[in-house]
């Protein structure tokens, strides 16, 4: 083998890492990893009455590159919209508010649609590195996020459900 196949082979692997490494550390920066989200509306039911307390018209992201990048590149939501976050299983989640313009509450749902935990999640200063972001901590198998203020100003509580259209 030539010295110029062995340079060549070498500099097509050193790539390979580097890009490897680098859409594992961002999976959104794939072309097209973020395009085309689907949607759904969310009704939110009072626990106890069964009142129809809201409804958000929500972005599904069902994809691990689209829960990453979640609401990142989004300058802000209109009153009733959000998004809604959907994984594989019922588990223990931790989201952070990164390059995130705008304050949001984190509403964590179980499989049965259960809200199991409300975070109202403000900005971290400008300049905070990726490990001293805030983790937003909760259990189920969804999560969705609206404007900050939503669930206070629509009297949502833990306990409440939420219906999938």
């Amino acid at each position: 083998m030539t010295s110029r196949v062995r340079t060549a082979l070498f500099v097509t692997a050193v790539l390979v890492v580097v890009a490897s490494v680098a859409y594992l550390s961002n999976p959104a920066i794939a072309p097209g990893a973020t395009d085309d989200y689907e949607r759904t509306t969310l009704t939110v039911v009072d626990d106890e009455t069964g009142e129809t307390l809201a409804s958000v018209d929500a972005r599904v992201a069902d994809t691990y590159a689209k829960r990453y990048t979640g609401l990142s590149d989004t300058e802000s939501l209109a009153a009733d919209e959000g998004m809604w976050f959907v994984h594989d299983s019922s588990d223990t989640y931790a989201y952070v508010m990164r390059d995130m313009d705008f304050p949001i509450d984190i509403i964590f749902v179980a499989e049965n649609g259960t809200i199991t935990r409300i975070h109202h999640a403000e900005l971290d200063p400008e300049g905070t590195s990726e490990s001293d972001l805030t983790r937003y901590r909760g259990t189920g198998k969804y999560v969705l996020e609206v404007p900050y203020g939503y669930t206070n100003d629509n009297c949502i509580e833990e306990g409440d459900r939420i219906v999938l259209d």
